[in-house]
């Protein structure tokens, strides 16, 4: 059974050493430094899963206090385990959960496409992510624009991987819905404008 990022962190700082003996665990102050330097990606990270700045600012300020205690990660890890302690943190704020009721058919072509490309360009509207539901919105958050794998996903959420698919494609329909509607606001918007122009 293949070990989740977070396993496959400690595991690498359980076996990695330096040469003069000691385990090159991040310290506090390092976690701090990796704290202040990302303080806007790690904030905007906590605000997405959340969709409310209180609650995002309580996930950032509880990953602090969590990477600030004894941790053994890899130094070469820490900046991956802030993340993760972000979105643990997010979860057990929120408690996404699946609701079947909303399932749809799963676009596995939208999927295939979208893993074969090595960095994806999301357009994304903030405003239409946080529009949706919880457990969509932390699927998207985190297979689309954090890259985690699915069966990763799926440990987080405690779902099932075919679970974290359904709602990655409602998901995507939805934004890609709300883009067209928004895309088609501002056709009618510019055709208005060119018929008043061609009236004056």
């Amino acid at each position: 059974m293949p070990l989740s990022r977070g396993q496959e962190m400690t595991e690498q700082a359980n076996t990695q050493i330096c040469g003069n003996g000691e385990k090159r665990y991040a310290t506090r102050e390092e976690f701090l430094k990796i704290f202040d330097q990302d303080m806007n990606g790690l904030y905007q990270l906590a605000f997405l899963l959340t969709g409310d700045h209180r609650k995002g600012e309580r996930c950032f300020v509880a990953g602090i206090d969590d990477c600030a205690k004894d941790n053994q990660v890899f130094r070469e890890w820490a900046r991956a385990w802030a993340k993760r302690v972000i979105v643990t943190n997010a979860i057990r704020e929120l408690h996404p959960r699946w609701n079947n009721s909303n399932s749809s058919a799963v676009l596995r072509a939208v999927f295939s496409q979208n893993q074969q490309s090595s960095s994806p360009i999301w357009h994304c509207d903030v405003d239409a992510v946080l529009g949706l539901a919880d457990f969509e919105r932390f699927v998207f958050v985190l297979c689309v624009l954090e890259r985690y794998r699915e069966h990763e996903c799926a440990l987080l959420l405690g779902c099932s991987a075919s679970e974290v698919r359904d709602a990655r494609t409602r998901a995507i329909e939805e934004l890609a819905s709300n883009g067209e509607m928004a895309s088609s606001r501002y056709e009618d918007r510019k055709s208005g404008q060119l018929a008043a122009a061609r009236m004056s």
